[in-house]
């Protein structure tokens, strides 16, 4: 949770590093979240079945755009990728995946050009 917590601390922060720890427990918060909110709006008739989305569920999805857009370019920092790498994944599926697998490679070992390794390592 404190992984979730600290990510919404540093919403506008796109400069820097971020673990691979503390992007996925951010992703399974957000998913956890999502899911209990989506489960809101059908309990309170606010769901879309058809779009699949409700006005809790959007509320909290544009509420977190900035912070996921954030770590997501922290991450790619991480590796010794641009920000920019982000773009990729408006590629339908081929994008999805070159995401994935950037996200789940191991930290950059040392300091990179976007600064000290937050491992401290």
């Amino acid at each position: 949770m404190n992984w979730y917590i600290e990510v919404l601390k540093k919403y506008t922060e796109f400069s820097g590093r971020s673990r691979r720890k503390e992007y996925w427990y951010f992703v399974l918060f957000n998913f956890i979240v999502s899911i209990v909110l989506i489960g809101v709006d059908s309990m309170v008739g606010t769901l879309n079945s058809e779009g699949g989305y409700g006005v809790f569920s959007t509320i909290y999805s544009i509420a977190v755009l900035l912070p996921t857009i954030g770590v997501g370019i922290r991450r790619l920092h991480d590796i010794g990728r641009t920000g920019w790498w982000l773009l990729i994944g408006l590629l339908p599926l081929i994008g999805f995946i070159v995401l994935i697998i950037f996200f789940v490679k191991d930290s950059q070992p040392g300091e990179n050009q976007y600064g000290p390794n937050p491992k401290g390592a």
